[in-house]
């Protein structure tokens, strides 16, 4: 061990640091401090920096770095000009780092002059494909005929022929909803969950009986809210009927006031005084 690195090492334990603690504090590494304090400057990368490094750590245990410089001048090794050598490949190293940024730089953009158009053209024909697909499709089905009445006979010897009243033709009656089967796949966290049969939309139907809250909603990622209202002995007796199309989430408050059905289908829910949650999915939402 050098003098110099004797009397760094003594400063430093005396102030109660360890290496770490002054790498810690200096930002030089540990084995350059290792090596400044066993005299091994070989180990640093140059005479600039041993100077740099030893007034460094003196300042750091509290010595005058100075006069520690002055004392310990013919220990440490002295300056020489190769040491301003590594300047020149480091710029030209920074040099060589600039060009590559800028050669990748063109490349990217050149990149992205291709791929700009490319784009254009996949949304446009992306664009003229959906719009074909929807584009309906002609059917030809024959001639029509336009006229469909039957001549009558001219002449002055024609009989008179007397035509009935028009006669309006009557509305056709909306088809009666189908019969359904209402199957119980699970309960999860009081909630029942009932499957829908057959396809198609159906009526769902509450009759509120009497004092009750009913709330609505659609069971997707929205929740959208179809229905929420409380009823008082006032309010009723009501139906309500909202179409089955989708997969419903009703709940309601007082079940024993609440009679439930699905195409005329009754629904059980158990007709307690307490609160009753059913998730509705027709076939065709499925």
């Amino acid at each position: 061990m050098s003098d110099l690195g004797a009397l760094l090492r003594k400063a430093r334990e005396q102030r109660g640091y360890t290496l770490d603690d002054i790498q810690e504090v200096t930002k030089i590494r540990k084995r350059y401090l290792e090596a400044i304090e066993n005299g091994e400057y070989k180990v640093l990368p140059g005479s600039f920096y041993v100077r740099a490094f030893v007034k460094t750590y003196a300042e750091t245990v509290g010595l005058d770095a100075e006069e520690v410089l002055r004392l310990y001048q013919k220990e440490l090794p002295k300056p020489v000009a190769a040491d301003t050598v590594p300047a020149e490949p480091l710029a030209r190293k920074r040099r060589h780092s600039s060009q590559h940024r800028d050669r990748w730089g063109k490349v990217t953009v050149t990149l992205l002059m291709w791929l700009f158009p490319i784009l254009i053209v996949a949304i446009v024909y992306v664009y003229l494909q959906q719009n074909m697909d929807k584009t309906p499709k002609e059917v030809d089905n024959g001639p029509l005929s336009t006229d469909t009445s039957t001549p009558l006979p001219t002449g002055s010897d024609s009989p008179i022929v007397s035509l009935p009243p028009s006669v309006t033709p009557s509305q056709p009656e909306s088809p009666s909803p189908s019969p359904v089967t209402l199957t119980l796949t699970e309960t999860r966290k009081s909630v029942q969950y009932y499957d829908v049969l057959p396809a198609g939309i159906h009526k769902l139907e509450l009759e509120v009986t009497g004092k009750c809250w009913i709330g609505i909603y659609e069971k997707n990622q929205s929740g959208k809210n179809i229905f929420q209202r409380s009823f008082e002995n006032g309010d009723v007796p009501q139906t309500l009927s909202f179409d089955l199309d989708r997969p419903l989430y009703v709940n309601v408050g007082r079940a024993d006031n609440v009679k439930i059905s699905i195409n005329g289908v009754p629904v059980d829910d158990g007709d307690k005084s307490g609160p009753s949650k059913f998730v509705f999915t027709p076939a065709a939402a499925e």
